[in-house]
């Protein structure tokens, strides 16, 4: 089973987007969902991941104090609220599943189509 996320779009810097992330794909196993993205030409960046059951947060120094990661545990859905959006937020977004909640991509799983969001000056 893979995630699915949406919401993506092209908007100015300074603006919002939030993006959400669906699909059953959380074994009993995992513990926490992530957001990833991805700019052309360059490898897979961690954004932000959310510890399931508690609510606990953490974010790429990047993003800290622009995005929250939040979910709805009745529609697993998890979400990525974009506020000041930069050019360099510009990539594909992907939200996966992991176990262990680690800052590389090997760490997830069942990566979905992504959703892109470009952000102009």
């Amino acid at each position: 089973v893979q995630l699915q996320a949406s919401g993506g779009g092209s908007v100015q810097a300074g603006e919002s987007l939030k993006l959400s992330c669906t699909g059953s794909a959380q074994t009993t196993s995992d513990n926490f969902m992530g957001w990833f993205r991805q700019a052309p030409g360059k490898e897979g960046e961690f954004v932000a991941r959310i510890k399931w059951r508690e609510g606990i947060k953490y974010y790429a120094d990047s993003v800290k104090g622009r995005f929250i990661i939040s979910r709805d545990g009745a529609t697993k859905t998890t979400y990525l609220q974009m506020n000041s959006l930069k050019p360099e937020d510009t990539a594909v977004y992907y939200c996966a599943s992991s176990a262990w909640g680690g800052l590389a991509t090997g760490d997830y799983h069942s990566w979905g189509q992504g959703t892109q969001v470009t952000v102009s000056s």
